[in-house]
């Protein structure tokens, strides 16, 4: 039987409705903007209802962004909870002071998600120490298959390999066009995740999978992917 995340939540995560927030910093200003987060933005999310789901920045060192997983109640509680957030004087103060010799965040990108059906009845993993997000874009109609193929297939595969499932999450694209499947794996490091996702597509088992659920058509038209490691006052780990 499968359990719903909206009861239970995978690594105690109680939200229905995320957002993800990918900050992109002005040169030198990510530290201050670590800084803001660990002295006042946690808490004051949390204060008015936002959970904190996680915080990560990218391996690649040239790649001055900051990705971060918010959750809300729901979705019609997410713009008045931001609202509140946003207009709390504490968070006004704060905002100011540690702009004080400029801003911080040049650009702001925003993906909103809700759980992917079927996908998260997978254990808490234990804390891994690298992780991949993972953004598929599946053909017209396809983003049904994609599912079933990692519920009935993928996630096992992967796990065999000794990659750890974390969230799953479909987005909520804005325009009603078709959502996409968003998704976190973890390993002990990038050397392992590596060699684990080489056995993985090379495995016999998955590319039955595989080729039995492309048998009416290919369902994946691309793939974006993009290692992470969380900061130390990240929830997830």
């Amino acid at each position: 039987m499968l359990v719903s995340l909206s009861v239970f939540g995978q690594q105690g995560i109680k939200s229905t409705y995320f957002e993800m927030r990918t900050y992109t910093t002005h040169e030198g200003k990510r530290p201050d903007l670590i800084k803001r987060f660990q002295d006042h933005t946690l808490r004051l999310f949390e204060k008015h209802g936002i959970e904190n789901v996680a915080y990560f920045l990218p391996t690649d060192e040239a790649d001055q962004s900051l990705t971060f997983i918010l959750g809300y109640p729901s979705e019609e509680s997410r713009d008045d909870l931001w609202s509140k957030f946003a207009n709390d004087p504490e968070w006004k103060v704060a905002q100011k002071a540690s702009e004080a010799n400029g801003p911080l965040v040049s650009k702001v990108d925003q993906v909103f998600m809700v759980w992917a059906p079927g996908l998260n009845d997978t254990p808490k993993p234990s804390p891994s120490g690298i992780f991949q997000i993972r953004t598929y874009h599946c053909l017209p109609g396809r983003i049904e298959n994609i599912q079933a193929r990692f519920r009935d297939h993928t996630r096992a595969l992967f796990a065999k390999q000794g990659l750890k499932n974390y969230p799953y999450w479909l987005t909520v694209e804005k325009d009603g066009t078709q959502p996409k499947l968003v998704y976190l794996l973890g390993h002990s490091d990038q050397a392992e995740f590596d060699a684990a996702f080489k056995r993985f597509v090379a495995d016999p088992e998955w590319l039955k999978a595989r080729n039995a659920s492309e048998v009416s058509g290919k369902i994946v038209e691309k793939v974006d992917a993009k290692y992470l490691k969380t900061l130390p006052f990240s929830p997830m780990k």
